[in-house]
């Protein structure tokens, strides 16, 4: 019973970084806007996190330094992708590489030291009595409960239930259509991709707020390209990415647990079990493809510049 409460528990906690940088994704490829850039916004999001609440030990004011920082390096991005309309894939990497550099330089002063502020677990009464499931989950920091009930359910609502979300579907599936029906393709991605972008560097934040309390080198490690391929497993959809995170994070609790205990596998090999996990979980849906294109298909524009005079 308590291994199945531990393991739950590190899931939640280690699954929370790839579902919120997951959920951010989404916001922007629904728009039809591909930010390959995930890696770097989390490595910013991260050392900002860490900058923040080692001058000021608050770890909400180091989560929402880390917010501004991963939205106004977003509307940068979102500049160059949405309004001059440059190649999406191209900056997104050049993001990521400039992103995980300056994280790199900027972090050599906090390299190996302790984060001072971290958020605490918040218990909820009665529901965290309940065996396994609640005492993990009920017992957890705040953040997490933003992650996966707040954050998703409010965003699918939205998304779907809305003339607002209506309009921003449109916007990625059609954006001519879109235009022509006086909706404004180019504000409503400009502000996605930038409010995607600041969940991405918040998800680095609560990496090392909530989960991983230090700063290293190479902390992300390659978690930004994990939630890209989340976004597509979980067919672009809010819900089943907080889900997809979640799941993830439970491989890689189990990966914790294998080690912890002895397991007679090899660490390295439980260390890659996220990793191997995400190249199966793209390879299933092509298998199943046939059945799933419908569920999983991108949004028709996705990575596509939108020229007002081309219709």
């Amino acid at each position: 019973m308590e291994l199945l409460t531990g393991l739950f528990t590190t899931a939640f906690l280690a699954g929370g970084v790839l579902a919120l940088a997951a959920i951010g994704e989404v916001l922007a490829e629904r728009v039809g806007v591909v930010n390959l850039g995930a890696e770097g916004l989390m490595a910013m999001g991260a050392i900002t996190a860490v900058a923040t609440v080692t001058a000021t030990p608050h770890p909400i004011i180091g989560f929402l330094a880390a917010l501004l920082v991963g939205g106004l390096i977003g509307s940068l991005f979102a500049f160059a992708t949405v309004t001059l309309r440059a190649n999406q894939v191209l900056c997104g990497l050049a993001l990521t590489l400039m992103g995980t550099g300056l994280a790199q330089t900027i972090g050599k002063a906090y390299s190996g030291m302790p984060v001072p502020a971290t958020f605490e677990g918040i218990v909820v009464p009665v529901l965290s009595s309940i065996p396994v499931f609640g005492k993990a989950f009920f017992s957890q920091n705040i953040l997490v409960y933003l992650i996966y009930i707040i954050l998703p359910i409010g965003l699918s609502y939205i998304m779907f239930r809305t003339r607002h979300g209506l309009n921003l579907r449109a916007v990625g599936e059609n954006p001519a259509a879109a235009d022509a029906a006086g909706i404004p393709v180019g504000l409503i991605r400009f502000g996605y991709v930038a409010a995607g972008s600041a969940l991405a560097a918040g998800a680095g934040a609560y990496l090392v707020l909530a989960f991983v309390p230090a700063w290293s080198d190479g902390v992300v490690a390659g978690r930004g390209w994990i939630a890209v391929a989340l976004v597509i497993f979980a067919g672009y959809r809010p819900i089943p990415a907080a889900l997809s995170g979640l799941l993830f994070g439970f491989i890689t609790a189990l990966g914790f647990v294998g080690q912890a205990r002895g397991w007679p596998i090899a660490p390295a090999f439980l260390s890659m079990l996220p990793y191997l996990g995400t190249i199966a979980f793209i390879i299933v849906p092509v298998i199943a493809w046939q059945r799933m294109k419908r569920l999983m298909a991108a949004p028709a524009a996705l990575g596509e510049p939108y020229f007002r005079n081309i219709r």
